[in-house]
């Protein structure tokens, strides 16, 4: 990491090139002790146009939408073609076969997360966005007119690539195209619209046929790709590529032609050529301490977050109505939690800087152990004492009101925020891997939870299944309680500190110029 005084040194030898009014004429206010990194490469112009950046970021996010769809497919269709025995294809899918279709786009994403941020740094956020159209519409393709079961799982597992490449490239773009003081809300829209897209699965998937289903979840990929086409490219890629032109072109599109391009576009030059000018070994940065310690909350989280069962809830989200026995129909039961879904993460985006990131990981912790307890207790009883029983038909309303509080609990806390403290937690010289590692690791529990979840209900019963769920959160509220720091309004310094970093004696620049 750069010390302050390097800093200062690196930026007075930068702006000796630009012209006084530029470079604010006053090197020795800028050489006093004290002046952070933040300050002087940050733009501080919060002027321009908010509404073009709006567009680009929701224009972005259509992708999301696409992979929300994919997410929340396996809801209303897996039910309809493994339990309901309708002809919706013309094969039959068994139980078994029916878990690894839905699975398999965990495998997929998986598999792309590591990849697909060396692609985006080597031709740019936009073209592998636009790129990614094309394995979308080819896996929705080989669903929709799938003649085997071999077919289906071809295109869960192609969707599935496109859909965590989406989950990298989407959010990276949103974060290089934002101002400051809309980067928070534009960052937002991303699990926003996963969740819009889930909704839109068990909504429309529910009361359509699954061929009807599977064109309109062809067709929204191809509509992103249409919309995004005349978007900019991220103005931070384009600097770091030397092609300042076509930089500057696009922030004028983001922010307005009223507003100061060329101090921003400066400012973006700085910080290329402050990393070029200051390599890190990557070994001996991922090897420190407060790396290790980073390390071990992020990959925890991501850990507490999948083995919290929330995609074999959402995956299976008829099927638990169903056979719970729910006085609510399945399709609109799971209607509603897509609804809570979208508003709940909706809420967290607006209180997350406000009440902190380790309170609602807290909250987020102790609902689910309590809703995941309680969906044990209501099927432990209907296994014990039959479905037709007085104790568990009085209780028929439990299925419904603890899946709603356990999805209100992850999307306020355990949904967001983990990918966020991996952001945050991280230096910029570890970030990307421990982003793309973080996100395969995430995949790959996912792959695992949802896999498993239908033949342990079979094995040890579903009572059973979400005490473990409700076990591992009490685990994960512990450890957030003694481990995870907060880390709402500290700056990058502050949060290495609480992560053990030894404080830095910042030296007077004049003495080492």
């Amino acid at each position: 990491m750069l010390k302050d005084y390097e800093v200062v040194t690196l930026s007075l030898k930068y702006y000796k090139d630009l012209d006084a009014k530029q470079a604010g004429g006053n090197n020795g206010a800028m050489a006093e002790v004290g002046v952070s990194q933040s300050q002087l490469v940050e733009p501080r112009d919060d002027s321009g146009r908010k509404l073009p950046q709006y567009i680009a970021a929701l224009s972005a996010t259509l992708g999301a939408l696409a992979a929300g769809a994919m997410l929340g497919w396996s809801s209303p269709v897996i039910f309809k073609i493994t339990q309901n025995n309708t002809s919706e294809y013309d094969f039959e899918v068994s139980q078994a076969q029916g878990d690894w279709i839905s699975s398999l786009i965990n495998l997929g994403a998986a598999a792309v997360c590591f990849p697909i941020g060396l692609v985006m740094d080597a031709i740019g956020r936009k073209k592998t966005m636009l790129l990614l159209v094309i394995p979308f519409t080819l896996g929705w393709l080989l669903i929709t007119f799938a003649t085997s079961v071999g077919m289906l799982m071809a295109g869960r597992f192609i969707t599935g690539i496109a859909g965590g490449a989406f989950c990298v490239t989407a959010p990276a773009y949103n974060s290089e195209i934002a101002q400051d003081s809309i980067r928070g809300t534009l960052g937002s829209f991303f699990q926003l619209m996963i969740t819009v897209g889930i909704l839109f699965a068990y909504a429309v998937g529910s009361y359509t046929s699954v061929f009807v289903f599977n064109i309109l979840c062809t067709l929204i990929p191809i509509i992103f790709g249409l919309v995004f086409f005349f978007m900019p490219e991220s103005p931070s890629f384009l600097v770091v590529k030397g092609r300042s032109d076509e930089a500057k072109d696009a922030l004028i599109r983001l922010r307005g032609r009223n507003y100061d391009v060329d101090s921003e576009l400066n400012n973006l030059q700085l910080k290329a050529d402050l990393a070029k000018s200051q390599p890190i070994s990557f070994a001996s940065a991922i090897t420190k301490k407060t790396a290790l310690k980073a390390l071990l909350i992020c990959y925890a989280l991501m850990l507490f977050q999948q083995l919290s069962g929330i995609n074999a809830v959402i995956f299976n989200t008829s099927s638990i109505f169903d056979s719970a026995g729910a006085t609510i129909p399945a399709a609109i039961a799971t209607i509603i939690i897509g609804v809570i879904q979208v508003i709940a993460t909706f809420t967290s985006s607006l209180v997350v800087d406000k009440l902190g990131r380790r309170i609602l990981l807290l909250f987020s912790a102790l609902v689910m152990c309590l809703c995941s307890t309680a969906l044990g207790v209501f099927f432990f009883l209907k296994d014990t004492h039959g479905e037709n029983s007085s104790i568990v038909a009085a209780i028929s309303w439990l299925p419904l009101l603890s899946l709603s509080l356990f999805i209100i609990a992850f999307s306020i806390g355990f949904g967001p925020i983990p990918w966020m403290m991996a952001g945050e937690l991280c230096l910029i010289d570890i970030k990307a891997f421990v982003g793309s590692t973080a996100g395969t690791f995430n995949w790959l529990l996912s792959f695992t939870v949802t896999s498993t979840f239908n033949s342990l209900n079979t094995l040890i019963g579903s009572g059973q299944v979400f005490w473990i769920f409700a076990g591992i959160m009490l685990i994960g509220f512990v450890f957030i309680f003694f481990v995870v720091p907060e880390t709402k309004g500290k700056s990058a310094d502050e949060i290495q500190l609480m992560l053990g970093a030894e404080p830095q004696t910042i030296t007077n620049v004049d003495a080492k110029m």
